[in-house]
């Protein structure tokens, strides 16, 4: 199959082999609703070590504590291996969701009981169970536009109704907002108010609260997503959506970002009637998360001085962001635009008008750079003129030379 990325179709190549074997299989409804991922598939190309990559969203891999996470798995193995590698509960190792849970506390004076917290295989599996038990075809979901695609295509498996809500820098637009919500007929709203993906936006906090206010009249659910909570480069955290709406709000963390993405790891904080419905549809789906690495995570966790580790992924993180950011001032043509974010992981640029992503992304390949056109966020076909940059997985030197290439790429198409 080709991915038709303007349009998020699957399209058939027309072998006569290829249809000979398709017409073998009636796939479900929802297949032919669900695009591919377009990260996953440019992830294929960069796999070449010649290009410099800024399309995917990959923690930098220097930051990442191989040896005590490997200590922390020889100790698991050492001291209660037998138990380590068999079956466990569906909730999640309860060592691990007391550390979540007394974290909420900490960063967000959060009083969250273990009991609702469940442990995923990652985030994706958080707003995949959220999907399964919330949304039924045609039920209203708002999103942020542009939204996070992983996002996108989840909630597209169960086969909804997206109303986008468009992003400002303060936030969603109060007026599309209020919109979407009128009639009480959304069943979630789901957003990432820290460093959000793609944008990098932080919601301010009277946001927040303007937000809370509109969704607390109505039957909506907040979905959070807190995936950069830990990396706002400033160390302070505004309130949560949980905080003024503690019964209405489903917080979902992540350990990919501060630890380490290859152990798959993640969390959903939900109130009980909807963790219950949650226990449910992960038993139906995996039984229970990795309980290796979960135990190892605990274990690494309970040794380790986490704040230390994450003030360092911070101070990376807000170099590498300074370094693309004046690469941009010095070399991007006239007319480019970006956003500067508080935290996180990404930059998003906006293009001249009439500069085409797809033209850039195809043209930048060519040059040995890629970069992630802003189509695959936008649930209306919007994103034609705008990319996200990742600048966490490149280096000074790559990122200098990286953005040289891309903004004489940019330049060739306005001029």
């Amino acid at each position: 199959m080709e991915r038709d990325f303007m349009a998020g179709k699957q399209e058939v190549v027309h072998t006569q082999d290829h249809e000979t074997l398709c017409c073998h299989y009636s796939f479900a409804r929802r297949m032919s609703r669900t695009p591919k991922s377009f990260i996953r598939e440019i992830l294929k190309v960069t796999e070449n070590p010649g290009i410099i990559s800024f399309a995917g969203g990959l923690p930098n891999p220097d930051l990442i504590e191989v040896g005590g996470i490997a200590e922390a798995a020889a100790a698991v193995l050492r001291d209660d291996g037998r138990t380590a590698l068999q079956y466990s509960t569906t909730e999640g190792y309860l060592p691990l969701r007391r550390f979540i849970a007394d974290r909420y506390k900490k960063r967000l004076d959060l009083d969250v009981s273990p009991d609702e917290i469940l442990i995923t295989s990652g985030s994706q599996q958080s707003l995949d169970l959220i999907g399964k038990i919330l949304i039924d075809p045609g039920d209203r979901v708002a999103i942020e536009r542009p939204g996070y695609l992983g996002a996108i295509q989840v909630f597209s498996l169960y086969e909804p109704v997206f109303l986008p809500v468009e992003l400002r820098p303060e936030g969603p637009d109060l007026f599309a907002f209020k919109t979407a919500l009128e009639g009480d007929t959304v069943k979630i709203f789901y957003g990432i108010p820290n460093s959000q993906n793609p944008s990098g936006i932080t919601y301010s906090e009277e946001r927040r609260k303007e937000c809370a206010e509109i969704l607390s009249g109505t039957r909506t659910i907040a979905v959070e997503d807190d995936a950069y909570g830990e990396l706002q480069f400033s160390g302070s955290s505004y309130p949560p959506f949980k905080k003024y709406l503690p019964d209405q709000t489903i917080l979902t963390g992540s350990f990919s970002k501060i630890l380490a993405p290859g152990m798959r790891l993640g969390w959903v904080c939900a109130p009980p009637a909807v963790m219950e419905q949650l226990v449910v549809a992960k038993q139906a789906s995996d039984l229970h998360t990795n309980y290796l690495s979960q135990r190892i995570a605990s274990r690494y966790l309970s040794e380790t001085d986490l704040d230390a580790h994450i003030r360092t992924i911070r101070a990376a993180y807000k170099e590498q962001q300074n370094c693309m950011i004046a690469a941009m001032e010095a070399e991007m043509p006239e007319g480019v635009t970006w956003t500067n974010p508080e935290g996180g992981m990404f930059i998003w640029v906006t293009l001249p008008a009439g500069c085409s992503s797809m033209d850039i992304f195809s043209d930048a390949l060519k040059e040995q750079v890629a970069v992630l056109p802003g189509i695959p966020f936008y649930v209306d076909g919007g994103g034609k003129d705008t990319l996200r940059l990742n600048f966490s997985n490149a280096h000074a030197g790559q990122i200098i030379v990286g953005i040289r290439r891309l903004s004489r790429v940019i330049r060739s198409r306005i001029e």
